[in-house]
Parts: C-alpha cells; structure tokens; sequence
C-alpha cells in the first residue's frame, strides 16, 4: 500500500478557496497512491480560532465537493483532513472526511477531544463520541485528529473496532515537536498498528506548526518523517506486517484491563 500525506501550511494571504483548489490539485498528483493524507483544520488553520465561525461549512459544502472529485479523479482512498463543520441543528465540529476512490463519502469523524483547556477549540466546538473505522482493501483504518493523539484509550478501543493503521491528521504547534514524534510511535508500539501522522507547516494565527509528519511500523520504527516546510511524504508499506507483528510478539493477548466492549460507528 502506498501512502501519501499531503503536509501543507496555512497562508493567512492566501484565500480559503485558492487554498482549496491548491490542496484538490496536489491529492490529484496523488494518483499512484492507494492512500492519501491531508492535515488537520487546513481550510482556517488550527489555531485561527476566530476564522472557525466564518469559514464553518455544512458536512457537504464546497471542502467535501472539492475533496471527493480529487477522490475521484486520482483514484484514491483519501483522509481530506478536518474542516469546522456547522450541524444545522448543533454547534460546530471538528470533522475529518473520508473518501473511497469513487468520491464517495466512506466516513466524517467528528474529534473527540478538543483542545484549548476551557478556551479556543475546548469551548468553540462540539465533541464528537464515535468511534470510526474505514475498511480498505488489504488493511483498516482508524481514524483520529490532533489532540485526540495523547489519549491511548482512544486508539485502544479502534484496534479493539479492528484497525490495524491508525491515521491522525493534525495542526501540532512547534513547541511540542518532541511530544508528536514520541506520542506517535507510541501508539504504533502499544497498538501494533501503523500510524500516519499528518501535520501541517508555517505558522497559523502566530503559532508556528511542527510539521514532521511520520509513519511509523508496528515495531515503532520511523519509515518516513517529512522536515518542517511544505512536503508530500510518501512511503510503502505492507499491511501484513500489522498480522506478523502480532503473531510474532502477542502482547495485546496479555490485556487485562479495559476490555469492555466500545460504542462503534465503522
């Protein structure tokens, strides 16, 4: 399986709808790949909290046309991302979308843990409370955003759901760099599953991003990590490595604890 993420920066003179036409023509150079990445927030920025409002967006508003006719168009399985979502009958969410390679809409997650500690996205948006899973050919995904990224029985309970790679777009700031490279490998180590970290670069409202996306195996090792600019990280991997993994090391056959059964939505 060949995997692409997609790792851009928020230009604050750059129009959310040029950025948008920009990002469907870089999924569509995509179109040797089986799986496509993009980052988190990247139509505002993920610390542009006054722009969540102004550029919120209905689920299938013009990011999920433009993202499933780049679906389409490559031939993908793409993870667009997250856009501010506005529910008509609710508050706004952080939402990421998933497309099959026909531009169907196969998944929308809306993150589960918000950051901000009582301010920015904490009080802004909504959380969402499913679990999602998507079933590619040859592996199955699951899906998490950014800050939901420090909370290991978040990822537990999707391989408990099945996934064998885990798929975690984000806008992590530079002054945690270390933590998202750490935090990674550790929930592929813990897992046994492959984990696609998607960030972006630049700076968004005044906060500069870390970048680095990485994919790492199921033994923790780093396949590919991007530097801190704009960059498309491309990497194969071999989703029989998630099965030999378990096979060969058997520790999530030792649990003990927390084996109650998860709320699912895949």
């Amino acid at each position: 399986m060949r995997a692409s993420l997609i790792q851009t920066a928020v230009d604050e003179g750059e129009p959310v709808g040029s950025r948008r036409r920009r990002m469907a023509a870089l999924v569509r150079e995509q179109s040797g790949a089986d799986l496509v990445v993009l980052p988190e927030l990247w139509t505002t920025g993920a610390f542009a909290y006054e722009e969540f409002g102004a550029e919120a967006e209905p689920l299938e508003g013009p990011t999920y046309e433009a993202m499933a006719a780049a679906a389409r168009d490559a031939g993908v399985w793409l993870h667009a991302g997250s856009i501010p979502e506005r529910d008509p009958e609710g508050p706004l969410y952080n939402t990421s979308l998933v497309f099959s390679p026909s531009g169907e809409l196969a998944a929308a997650y809306r993150k589960i843990h918000r950051f901000g500690f009582d301010k920015g996205e904490a009080v802004l948006m909504g959380a969402g409370h499913d679990l999602v899973t998507v079933r590619l050919p040859g592996t199955t995904l699951g899906v998490a955003t950014c800050y939901d990224l420090r909370f290991p029985e978040l990822f537990r309970s999707l391989v408990d759901a099945g996934a064998e790679t885990l798929v975690i777009p984000a806008g992590w700031p530079e002054r945690r760099r270390a933590h998202w490279t750490l935090l990674a490998r550790a929930r592929a180590v813990e897992n046994q599953a492959f984990v696609l970290a998607c960030g972006t670069a630049g700076t968004h409202a005044g906060v500069p991003q870390a970048g680095h996306s990485i994919v790492v195996d199921p033994w923790g090792e780093v396949l590919a990590e991007a530097g801190s600019g704009e960059e498309v990280l491309t990497v194969d991997l071999d989703p029989a490595k998630v099965a030999a993994t378990r096979a060969q090391f058997p520790a999530l056959k030792d649990r003990v604890l927390g084996l109650e059964p998860p709320r699912h939505r895949g």
